[in-house]
Parts: structure tokens; sequence; C-alpha cells
């Protein structure tokens, strides 16, 4: 029984009931838009510390305005900023993941073999940015919201393909192999004549 396969760098199909390596699909983080008033905070901050540091009046000192400066910028910039930084999504070829968290970091997965719908939101903002929403239910579990994710389309091309792939491969898996036959991995195809 031969494999189908296929050139341009995709990997073989494995053979029946040899093991499939889980190989990283994407990762990335929510879209980074809701960083830009942390940007604006930050220029804000550092243009006031400029031109107050030594302008202040008499009860005030120079001290008093760079730790309001650090105060603001910790709260409204680097306490974003680190949330956003600690927010990863992984879609690999036998799952989806979702970390969030900086030091107790709380993880979600969902498994593509047992398959799930997907339901893309685009709000008006996001469809400008490219960004959206894609919510994925297996209809056991809560679902798993993918929120404000960039490349929304390419993404749920991604998870779809997947599905498709772990069904077929889980469905093919599941026949018995004929009596005598050996799992095996199938010779990689010549190279085409150019």
């Amino acid at each position: 029984m031969t494999q189908p396969t296929s050139y341009g760098g995709r990997p073989l199909t494995p053979a029946p009931g040899a093991p499939t390596p889980e190989l990283l699909v994407a990762r990335f983080r929510p879209h980074a838009r809701r960083l830009a008033w942390s940007a604006l905070v930050l220029i804000a901050v550092a243009g006031a510390c400029g031109y107050f540091y030594g302008n202040l009046p008499a009860p005030f000192e120079n001290w008093m305005l760079v730790a309001a400066a650090a105060a603001v910028v910790l709260l409204l910039v680097l306490v974003p900023y680190l949330a956003w930084a600690g927010h990863v999504y992984t879609i690999t070829t036998r799952r989806v993941m979702e970390r969030r968290g900086i030091f107790a970091a709380k993880r979600r997965e969902l498994a593509h073999v047992r398959g799930y719908t997907l339901k893309v939101h685009r709000g008006v903002l996001q469809r400008m940015w490219g960004a959206g929403t894609i919510t994925l239910s297996n209809g056991v579990d809560e679902p798993l919201r993918l929120a404000n994710i960039p490349s929304a389309d390419l993404v749920h091309e991604a998870l779809v393909d997947q599905v498709e792939v772990n069904q077929i491969l889980a469905h093919r898996d599941a026949q018995p192999l004929p009596p005598g036959q050996p799992p095996a991995v199938p010779p990689r195809p010549p190279l085409p004549q150019a």
C-alpha cells in the first residue's frame, strides 16, 4: 500500500500505524494595538518629565517628579505590556493551546482530532487591522476563545486544515492493516525532472 506524497517542502504523510510527530504550526499573541495607549502614556510621561524637571514650584522636588513618573509608567505601560506578552496561543499539528499569565501560567488545550466548530467574529476595528476573535467549541468543554488575534483569516484556514488532516489520519489509523503487513515508512519520491 503506497502513501500519498508531495513535493515542495510539505511533510510526507505517515504510514498507517506509524507515530506522527507533533509539529509547530503557529505561535502568536493577541494583536498589539491595545498597547497603543501605553505607548502614548510613555511618550507623554517622558515629555512631561523633560519639561518639568528643574522647573517645579518650591514645595516639590525633582525626585518627586521622577517617582510619580516611574509609578505611572509601571502601572500604565509595564503592567499592560507584561499582560500582553504573557498571553500566547500555539497551534501544533495535534492541538491548540492557550497560555496566560506571567508568574502563575494557566494553560488550556483543545485537540484537533476530537473536532470542533469554528466561529469567527470581526468587529469594525478588527477588520481595519486584519484581526478577529475565533471561538473553538467541541460541544463538551468550555469554548476556547482566541481573542483579538492578528491575521484571523489565516489562522482560521490553518485550524480548518489541521482538523481535517487529524480526522483523516484518525479514521485511517482506526482501520485494521491487512494481515501480515507491518507498518512501514514509504520511501521519498524522486524529485521532478526540470
